[in-house]
């Protein structure tokens, strides 16, 4: 081999490294096995009672729940709240165990077709089958005091800006578009990739955009199974009924 051709050959070698070392630095760089600290979203801090941990939503986005409605009095009138305010039984006010606080939610009694709409200052209630508890002057608004529970379904409405004393006098709020964003489903929560994997291949094959986010709480790492995207609400809606159809218990996440 003459000198031209080796100093040729030696000079498409070295390129072609480089260009090897340059295609692998970067696609390093994009791979990430978690997300940046600097891109997750704050989340309300995770709660344990009696033995079970619960996670509080980050915002209320769509938020709509039947189930039980209970009250509860005297026994906590004057202890203070979970955000820190001191419980009055002849306000209005209420408990949810993941809804954020001071968010304003409509109470509508199945049983009586009674409606109100009320803050979220509490957290429970921590029975099974009960999604809300409304304070005793909520509860006798909308007929739950005699019965004690009552069947309810409860929708997010608003946020309460500024002192809560403009509330509680003139039940004044913010409202906030539900109708409008980027919403999906997340349909399973999984401690193992694998199971959440199975799910989301499962999904793929119907639905579109069957995706898997990674959610570290206190206990350990869950991978949420999520599906579907859409812009409004009322789309999102016509996509829960397909999923409920087909088996599913979806919760609507708005991104």
């Amino acid at each position: 081999m003459n000198q031209t051709n080796y100093r040729l050959k030696r000079l498409i070698c070295l390129s072609l490294s480089g260009l090897i070392i340059f295609l692998f630095q970067n696609s390093c760089s994009t791979v990430r096995t978690s997300p940046s600290p600097d891109n997750v979203p704050s989340s309300p801090k995770p709660y344990k009672v009696q033995g079970k941990w619960y996670q509080p939503r980050s915002h209320a986005y769509g938020f709509r729940q039947k189930g039980t409605a209970s009250w509860y009095g005297e026994k906590f009138h004057g202890r203070k709240t979970s955000n820190g305010e001191v419980y009055n039984m002849y306000g209005i006010s209420a408990a949810h165990k993941t809804l954020p606080f001071n968010t304003v939610v409509t109470v509508r009694n199945l049983d009586n077709g009674k409606t109100l709409d009320v803050r979220i200052n509490d957290r429970g209630p921590f029975v099974r089958g009960r999604i809300i508890d409304l304070s005793y002057g909520a509860a006798k608004k909308i007929g739950l005091v005699g019965p004690g529970t009552a069947r309810v379904e409860i929708e997010a409405l608003g946020t309460v800006k500024g002192p809560v004393a403009s509330w509680q006098q003139e039940h004044t709020y913010t409202p906030v578009d539900y109708n409008s964003g980027v919403f999906t489903f997340q349909v399973g929560a999984f401690r193992e990739r694998n199971n959440a994997e199975r799910l989301r291949a499962k999904l793929d094959q119907t639905y579109k955009n069957a995706h898997i986010t990674t959610y570290d709480s206190v206990d350990g790492t869950y991978y949420r199974v999520r599906v579907g995207s859409f812009t409004n609400l009322e789309e999102a809606r016509k996509g829960e009924e397909v999923l409920i159809r087909e088996g599913y218990e979806p919760i609507i996440v708005a991104d």
